[in-house]
């Protein structure tokens, strides 16, 4: 599957932003999906997942109780509502997916990143 991410852009302390991430071809919603972000200087991180199905869903701690993940399957998009945004999330987020929920942490497929900037 090929992906497609949107929707960052520059947001102030507290704000609000929504992702999304397009999906190409038809094996979309047999595809556990997850977002990831990368600030300057350090590694790679899980934000959270979502199931095939969308019946199930995590978190990294550092996002739980402001970030959701959702997906339409109809649309071929799954999406992070970020919301109370700090300037520690301020990253590359990208989008990525797996048809084995399993390997979410190492998920096959990428889409290109999405710049997020939390000014203070």
């Amino acid at each position: 599957v090929q992906l497609q991410a949107s929707g960052g852009g520059l947001v102030q302390t507290g704000g609000s932003l929504r992702l999304s991430c397009a999906a190409s071809g038809n094996t979309f919603s047999s595809y556990a999906m997850g977002w990831f972000r990368q600030a300057p200087g350090k590694e790679r991180e899980f934000v959270g997942g979502i199931s095939w199905s969308g019946d199930s869903t995590e978190y990294a701690d550092s996002v739980k109780g402001r970030f959701t993940i959702s997906r339409d399957n109809a649309k071929n998009t799954v999406y992070l509502q970020m919301n109370n945004l700090k300037p520690e999330d301020t990253a590359t987020y990208y989008c990525a997916g797996d048809q084995d929920p399993l390997n979410l942490g190492n998920p096959e497929s990428w889409g290109q990143g999405t710049q997020v900037t939390v000014s203070s």
